[in-house]
């Protein structure tokens, strides 16, 4: 499977990337009832920060929001569990089988080269905002410099005008 098809599964709740069960029961090859059922009769091996189940209110924000969710799923009255990446290793070791297995393997590759990206974003972003704030102190030194010359012009042409008047009196 694509790496690029397992990243467009991850999605970001309650501030952490998460896998559906949904999704990962299609990854896995087995009916999300039976996901479901192996994670309830393991609750021990999947603490909070492994998986949470999703509230009405944030299943009816990801369903109004998520366009590639199955349509399938957008209908169905269960709400669906989230999984960290830790709950998605986790689950391979209770699912056992060998696709699981597997597919776990690409899954948290999948989430390293998230977690990559978004090291390197942040890396350039940092940069970008480094680079502003360097043309934002030039931008202060170019305008000193464009004032005084704005100054010097002024000085220069009141000087012309004053030699350039008209004299009034006698002339020798």
């Amino acid at each position: 499977m694509k790496l690029l098809v397992i990243q467009n599964k991850i999605y970001e709740i309650r501030g952490q990337k998460v896998m559906f069960d949904f999704d990962l029961a299609e990854l896995y090859e087995v009916e999300t009832r039976a996901l479901k059922q192996a994670v309830k009769r393991n609750m021990e091996s999947f603490p909070k920060d492994f998986m949470f189940q999703l509230t009405k209110k944030e299943w009816t924000e990801l369903i109004t929001n998520g366009d590639n969710l199955p349509e399938n799923i957008k209908y169905s009255p269960a709400l669906p569990f989230a999984f960290t990446e830790h709950g998605v290793t986790m689950l391979a070791s209770v699912l056992k089988s060998k696709k699981a297995r597997q597919m776990n393997i690409a899954i948290v590759r999948a989430f390293i080269a998230m977690k990559k990206f978004t090291m390197h974003y942040k890396e350039l972003a940092n940069q970008v905002m480094e680079i502003r704030q360097r043309i934002g102190e030039h931008d202060v030194q170019l305008n000193q410099i464009y004032d005084a010359i704005e100054n010097l012009l002024d000085e220069t042409i009141e000087k012309k005008k004053w030699e350039e008047r008209e004299r009034i009196g006698f002339k020798k």
